[in-house]
């Protein structure tokens, strides 16, 4: 029995996979969302605080320097005004005082108060031109009696054993006159009775007479020496 040997051609080919899609570079990963997104408004809004701020600051600063300057040029005023009077120390009383900005009423150390006015008394003997002169060095004059009630002022703060030279004099022999060029008015003396006797007796002292008890004013002459009396207006501070 003869066997049968049958061949199958077989073949085979290399065929490359279909490929569904083109190939792409590997995706890059996503960056995460971020959690509070940008507000394009937000230096808007910045830029005008800070402008809003700047313009509060430059007000204040304004305003600030403005009392400043006020109140560095009062002080100045002031510290003229003491020092033109000379005096290095003030007695100051707080009190109702009409001009607007002002507290206080001062008088000089060792200078009587009374109404609006300050008042010394001095101790030294000098004639009545000296004694201006002296009242004039502290900015003031010899007193000038205006009212009955500044008489009796004076005539309580005296010593009744000593004459005081007060501002009225007649120089040349005329019309009495004040020192301040305040007129003289007959009705508003106080001349012991009698008085003015001497026309060469020029310049007024007030003193007391011991046998009538009486405080007045007497003509004496200008060279004589006793003691004075000096008048100026308090200071407002």
């Amino acid at each position: 029995m003869t066997s049968e040997t049958t061949y199958v051609e077989l073949s085979f080919k290399n065929e490359a996979k279909p490929s569904c899609a083109k190939s792409r570079p590997p995706a890059a990963p996503k960056e995460k969302s971020s959690l509070h997104k940008s507000n394009p408004r937000f230096p808007k809004v910045l830029f005008a605080s800070l402008l809003v701020l700047l313009l509060l600051l430059a007000i204040s600063f304004f305003i600030a320097f403005i009392i400043f300057f006020q109140k560095y040029s009062q002080l100045l005023k002031e510290r003229k005004t003491t020092k033109e009077l000379t005096h290095t120390a003030l007695e100051c009383l707080r009190e109702n005082v009409t001009m607007e900005g002002k507290d206080w009423s001062c008088c000089p150390k060792n200078w009587k108060p009374f109404s609006s006015n300050c008042y010394f008394i001095s101790d030294t003997t000098r004639n009545w031109m000296e004694s201006e002169k002296n009242c004039l060095a502290m900015r003031s004059h010899l007193l000038v009696i205006n009212t009955k009630d500044e008489q009796d002022f004076i005539t309580q703060n005296t010593v009744a054993s000593s004459a005081y030279y007060i501002g009225l004099s007649n120089p040349k022999g005329e019309d009495w006159q004040w020192v301040d060029r305040t007129p003289y008015n007959e009705s508003g003396t106080f001349w012991h009775s009698g008085e003015p006797s001497n026309f060469d007796e020029d310049c007024v002292a007030l003193l007391f007479r011991t046998p009538l008890r009486k405080w007045g004013w007497n003509d004496v002459s200008c060279n004589e020496h006793h003691r004075s009396l000096c008048k100026m207006t308090k200071i407002y501070l």
